[in-house]
């Protein structure tokens, strides 16, 4: 153990002598000792992710398994948003949860649970309801917001105020068999925005439930699971060479197949969002 550490602190001295400085104690040296030795993230990779701000709104099928891996990254503010209570029904794909927290409040439990797992992390929760009033409020300095939530109305406010504070936008979804996973920089010229992908036409709560059409569990967690992948390569993006943000960029995933294909959204200079209209 000894010699390990001394490894990853001389890997670390090399990298802070290249102008890429870290601070790292020993204690999160070997937390993280499964990053630090990739290439592609490195010390410098794990102490940009110890500052960076992400606010994942919707702790259900999509931001509850992911939360367990963006915590395992050691990103080090976490702000948890969801007004819900779980549910016997969630706890089939919802990995955060167990029978005792059923009729609890997802916010309260789910810092509970990143406080027990990483005590270093930053997290704040609120369990306010969002609406096109309070969504600027959630995303003000944040580097990226992460949206699992399960109706257009919540996603398109959420858009809406992530174009305006000009924070970039990590959109996923899930349901039946099919995942949905797209990175959005609306903000940006020549970028789409989540509008320029679904429109104007659902401004609105009604859409497609997966308590009305199902859900396999596994399917989520694969969703989830590649969300946080691409939350991590969207933090890292200039800090590492893990790879670009692929902004307009959406993957399909498919579990009957499986198989995953992608396409990129141009921007709609039109769009009520983000374009000339807005």
């Amino acid at each position: 153990m000894v010699a390990w550490h001394a490894w990853l602190q001389a890997r670390t001295a090399s990298r802070k002598r290249r102008g890429r400085g870290m601070s790292l104690d020993a204690e999160r040296l070997d937390r993280f000792a499964r990053h630090i030795v990739l290439p592609e993230i490195g010390g410098a990779g794990q102490v940009a992710l110890a500052g960076k701000h992400l606010v994942l709104v919707g702790l259900g099928g999509i931001g509850s398994p992911a939360l367990q891996y963006l915590a395992a990254a050691g990103i080090g503010r976490l702000t948890l948003v969801d007004d819900d209570k779980v549910e016997l029904s969630n706890l089939q794909r919802q990995t955060l949860f167990n029978t005792r927290d059923v009729g609890h409040g997802k916010a309260v439990i789910a810092k509970r649970w990143v406080t027990g797992f990483d005590p270093a992390l930053d997290v704040t929760i609120s369990d306010r309801r969002i609406t096109r009033d309070n969504a600027h409020e959630l995303v003000i300095d944040a580097d990226l917001i992460l949206d699992g939530t399960d109706n257009f109305a919540t996603r398109l406010a959420v858009s809406d105020a992530c174009v305006a504070e000009r924070v970039p936008l990590l959109s996923a979804a899930v349901g039946r068999f099919q995942g949905q996973v797209g990175a959005f920089a609306g903000h940006l010229p020549g970028e789409a925005c989540y509008r320029c992908f679904v429109g104007d036409a659902f401004d609105a709560e009604d859409c497609d439930t997966c308590a009305e059409d199902g859900m396999l569990g596994a399917m989520a967690g694969w969703a989830a699971s590649f969300a946080a992948l691409q939350a991590v390569r969207i933090l890292l993006d200039g800090a590492s060479t893990l790879g670009e943000s692929d902004w307009g960029r959406v993957h399909l995933l498919d579990g009957l197949k499986p198989a995953l294909r992608s396409f990129t959204i141009a921007k709609d200079p039109a769009c009520s969002g983000c374009g000339s209209a807005a």
